[in-house]
């Protein structure tokens, strides 16, 4: 990634990740899900963790069939990560509004992971209530089965964004493939698909041999959903984040940021500084070290440029650092008194173009 690369700051409009379950839910059409989708019997939803606009133009030639569907680019939201793109994708609003603004957020209890549910390894579903935390309803309060792993169904994130929907647990690719078809074959009018076996391959090996062996697989895979859909049912594919390969180029957080902070949160792409003594404009000038290499931008500027969307509740607010370094080249960096960050190869959360577009893809 150059010096020159442009940051992208999501929509929050008809092309973002976001416009998608409520037009299908409400039946209006949008510049995305047009008439011709919504005149469908069912509609299928499959949201394929990591698959980034880029990275499927990239490789177009080694996949046939997702070459040959519509396709559109669209953004996800900010951060470009999996807890607040979910969120998004399954309430219809932007991260200021559903309050899931990172993949570690501070609260009460502690530095939260999304994903786990967890402040380090203590589980707090009941110390931190997800219908609390994140209080949009999914889906519009409607209740459409939700097809993702089995093993998610009592997690707190589950609770937090796809509570209402039927959850039909699926154990490998193959059958989520049953459970989709068994779905449709109900009657039912939309149903919500999750794999994140793409993501996982991205962050464990990068994106070389393995992510384009694995996007041979989910191309595969969607032609097999294809193939048990009746006629009259359509499916669409659609992505939470693309993914950056920073390989070890991973940097330390500069220890005097460390001393000038609280605590940091978010995650290595976009690292929220938390001010001692409410001192934002000194943090925000000793985290300039970083900007060969990062955006450094503080809250009050992505308020008005509304990266969250352009209603930020108090709670997510109080959510928010002070000064973000929002990474621009392939780098990532780190907090060493978080000392159980995972060494990941591939990752993602920033506002650069391999991270922030995502295909829309009708079959």
């Amino acid at each position: 990634m150059s010096d020159a690369e442009q940051m992208v700051i999501p929509t929050h409009g008809e092309m973002s990740v976001a416009s998608i379950v409520p037009a299908i839910i409400t039946q209006q059409a949008n510049a995305l899900v047009s008439e011709n989708i919504l005149d469908a019997d069912c509609i299928v939803l499959l949201i394929v963790d990591g698959l980034g606009w880029e990275q499927l133009e990239k490789h177009r030639s080694d996949l046939p069939f997702l070459d040959g569907a519509s396709a559109t680019a669209i953004t996800t939201v900010a951060p470009s990560t999996t807890s607040t793109a979910l969120t998004s994708i399954t309430t219809g609003v932007p991260p200021g509004e559903h309050g899931v603004v990172g993949y570690k957020i501070p609260t009460s209890q502690g530095l939260l992971n999304c994903l786990r549910w967890s402040v380090g390894s203590k589980l707090v579903i009941n110390d931190v209530p997800p219908i609390d935390f994140q209080p949009v309803e999914p889906f519009l309060g409607t209740h459409p089965p939700v097809i993702t792993r089995a093993e998610f169904q009592s997690g707190g994130f589950t609770q937090a964004h796809l509570r209402n929907g039927n959850f039909c647990g699926w154990w490998s690719p193959a059958t989520l493939v049953t459970e989709i078809a068994n779905q449709v074959a109900l009657g039912v009018p939309f149903v919500y698909a999750y794999y994140d076996g793409l993501d996982k391959v991205g962050h464990v090996h990068g994106l070389k041999k393995h992510y384009l062996d694995e996007l041979k697989f989910v191309d595969a895979l969607v032609e097999r959903i294809v193939e048990e859909l009746p006629d009259g049912a359509i499916l669409l594919v659609t992505a939470d984040h693309g993914m950056v390969d920073v390989g070890d180029n991973v940097l330390d957080l500069d220890g005097e940021l460390v001393r000038r902070t609280l605590s940091t949160s978010g995650e290595a792409r976009f690292l929220w500084l938390h001010a001692k003594e409410g001192d934002p404009k000194t943090l925000m000038d000793a985290a300039q070290i970083y900007a060969d290499v990062a955006w450094i931008v503080s809250a009050d500027q992505m308020l008005d440029e509304q990266w969250f969307g352009p209603y930020v509740s108090n709670e997510a607010r109080r959510r928010l650092g002070d000064v973000a370094i929002v990474a621009r080249d392939a780098t990532a960096i780190t907090d060493p008194r978080l000392p159980d960050s995972p060494h990941l190869i591939a990752r993602h959360g920033s506002l650069s173009a391999a991270e922030m577009f995502v295909p829309f893809l009708r079959f």
